[in-house]
C-alpha cells in the first residue's frame, strides 16, 4: 500500500464516520459551485410513449418512470423478443447492456468470475464521498468472508426461533387495523411490519425503528444511482445520521462485551464476533455500506411484496377465491407473489473480459444490467407470466433473489414473514379491497409502492 493510502486509511479509522460524511458533503457542494452545473441529474416526468413507436436502438429502460407509468411490461417484452441482449449507449447513467431473458440472466448471475459485482450493483455511480462498500458488491473471496459473518442470523434454527415473535407482531398490527374504512396499506402494514423486523435483526432502538425504513429509502433513491427523487442534501444528511446512530450502537455493544456481557445474536454483534469484520468500524465506508445493505435487503423485498400481493389478488380475484378454499397454497403463493412483484428490478455487473452473450459481443469493462423484473415475465420460462397464479408449479424458480454466490441471504426470512402475514390475514378478513391504483415510487431499481389505499372487510 502506498504511503498516501496508508495515511488516508489511518485518518478514516480515527475520524468518526458521520464527520467524514459531512466533510464529503461540504466538498461536493464546493465542487458544484466551482464547476457550475456539476450537480445531481434532474428527472422530469413525461408520458412514456408506446414501445411500438420507438426504434429498437432508442429504447432506454433505465427511465425511472417506466414502472410508475406501468409501461415496463411492454418495453421488456419487446426487448426479450427482438433484442434480449440490448445496448443503450446514451442513458443518463452511461452506456449499458440490458439482459432480459431468464436463461441469460441465470448465466450472467452464476458466472461471477466473468461478470463482476464490483464496485456497485445499481445502474449509476454514487456521488463523490458516498462510495460505500458492501459485500453484495464484492467478488469472492472477500464477498464470501463478509457474508459468512452475518449468514447465521438467518440460519434455519434461528428462523424457527423468530417465527413466534414475527407472528406476534403481525397479529398486533392486523388487530389494530380499521375495519370497513379506507387506510393506507403501505404505511399501516408494510412499513410498520418491516420496521419492526429490522429493529429486531439489528437490535436497534425500537422506538426509532422507522428511521431504518427512511434510511433504506434514501439509500435506494439517489438520482445519480437509480433515478430516484431524493435531493443530494437529503441523502448526505440521512447517511450522516445513519452513520452516527450505527456507530453509537456499535460502540455501545463493544463496551458491553468488554464488560463481560454475552454478545447478542443480532447483526452488529455477529459482525463484531467474526474475525474478518470485528474491526469493521475502522473501515467506515465498508461499515456503513454493509449496514445499508442489510437494511435495504431487509426492507424492500418484504415490504413491497406485502403490498404487491394484496394488489395482485385484487387484479386476479379468482386467485383470492382459490386461496380461501385452499389455505395450504400460501407457501407457494408467497413465491408467486415475489415473482410477480419482483421488488428489486435488477442487479448490475461489469464484464471482466471480452465475451459473447446470446450473439452479442461484450467488451471488457462493459456494464450489464440483469433485469430480474423481465426474467420473471419471460414466456420461455413461465406460462402466462403477467398473471398471478398462486399454484404455479415453478413459482420458486423466480429471479427475484438472484442466483449463485450473490443469491439473497435473507430469502428464507422474507418468505417466512410473508407466509405468516397471509396466514393471519386469511383468519381475519374476507376481503382486502384496493380502492385506487397505488402510487409507485420513482426509481429504476426499486419496484415499490409509496401509497395504496385499501379497505378490509372482516370474516
Amino acid at each position: 500500500m502506498k504511503l498516501i493510502e496508508q495515511l488516508v486509511s489511518k485518518a478514516q479509522a480515527i475520524v468518526p464516520v458521520d464527520v467524514q460524511i459531512r466533510g464529503a458533503h461540504l466538498y461536493h457542494k464546493v465542487r458544484q459551485v466551482a464547476f457550475r452545473g456539476a450537480g445531481s441529474p434532474v428527472f422530469i416526468e413525461e408520458p412514456i410513449p408506446d414501445v411500438a413507436d420507438i426504434p429498437l436502438e432508442k429504447i432506454d429502460v433505465s427511465n425511472p418512470f417506466l414502472f410508475r407509468q406501468n409501461r415496463w411490461e411492454s418495453y421488456f417484452k419487446r426487448l426479450r423478443d427482438e433484442a434480449p441482449v440490448h445496448y443503450q449507449p446514451n442513458s443518463p447513467f452511461g452506456a449499458f447492456w440490458s439482459i432480459t431473458r431468464y436463461e441469460d440472466i441465470l448465466y450472467v448471475d452464476k458466472n461471477h468470475e466473468l461478470f463482476s459485482a464490483e464496485p456497485f450493483i445499481v445502474l449509476g455511480d454514487p456521488p463523490a464521498g458516498l462510495s460505500i462498500e458492501m459485500f453484495i458488491a464484492m467478488d469472492p473471496p472477500k464477498h464470501d468472508i463478509q457474508r459468512q459473518a452475518v449468514q447465521s442470523v438467518v440460519a434455519p434454527k434461528n428462523l424457527k426461533e423468530m417465527e413466534g415473535l414475527i407472528r406476534q407482531r403481525v397479529q398486533d398490527v392486523l388487530d389494530h387495523l380499521p375495519l370497513n374504512q379506507p387506510f393506507d396499506w403501505v404505511h399501516r402494514v408494510s412499513i410498520e411490519l418491516t420496521s419492526r423486523m429490522l429493529a429486531t435483526l439489528l437490535d436497534f432502538p425500537y422506538e426509532q425503528r422507522h428511521k431504518l425504513v427512511y434510511w433504506s429509502d434514501l439509500a435506494a433513491a439517489s438520482p445519480e444511482t437509480t433515478g430516484g427523487s431524493s435531493s443530494l442534501d437529503e441523502t448526505f444528511y440521512g447517511v450522516a445520521d445513519m452513520a452516527r446512530h450505527f456507530s453509537a450502537l456499535w460502540h455501545d455493544k463493544a463496551a458491553r462485551k468488554a464488560r463481560g456481557e454475552a454478545p447478542g445474536y443480532d447483526l452488529i454483534s455477529l459482525l463484531q464476533s467474526h474475525e474478518s469484520t470485528q474491526d469493521l468500524i475502522e473501515r467506515p465506508m465498508e461499515f456503513l455500506g454493509n449496514l445499508a445493505l442489510l437494511i435495504v435487503g431487509g426492507n424492500d423485498t418484504t415490504r413491497n411484496s406485502m403490498t404487491g400481493g394484496v394488489l395482485a389478488l385484487n387484479r386476479f380475484p379468482g386467485e383470492w377465491t382459490k386461496l380461501k378454499a385452499k389455505p395450504e397454497l400460501i407457501p407457494n403463493m408467497v413465491s408467486e407473489i415475489i415473482r410477480w412483484q419482483t421488488p428489486l428490478a435488477y442487479m448490475r455487473r461489469i464484464a471482466t473480459q471480452d465475451t459473447l452473450l446470446n450473439g452479442q459481443f461484450i467488451r471488457k469493462g462493459d456494464k450489464l444490467v440483469m433485469w430480474y423484473a423481465s426474467g420473471n415475465r419471460d414466456e420461455r420460462m413461465f406460462e402466462q407470466p403477467d398473471t398471478l397464479i398462486i399454484d404455479r408449479h415453478n413459482a420458486r424458480s423466480h429471479t427475484s433473489f438472484g442466483f449463485g454466490v450473490h443469491r439473497c441471504m435473507g430469502n428464507r426470512l422474507a418468505e417466512l414473514q410473508l407466509r405468516i402475514l397471509w396466514e393471519e390475514l386469511l383468519q381475519r378478513f374476507d376481503r382486502i379491497q384496493v380502492l385506487a391504483e397505488p402510487e409507485i415510487v420513482q426509481s429504476n431499481f426499486v419496484k415499490g409502492y409509496a401509497k395504496m389505499m385499501v379497505q378490509v372487510h372482516p370474516r
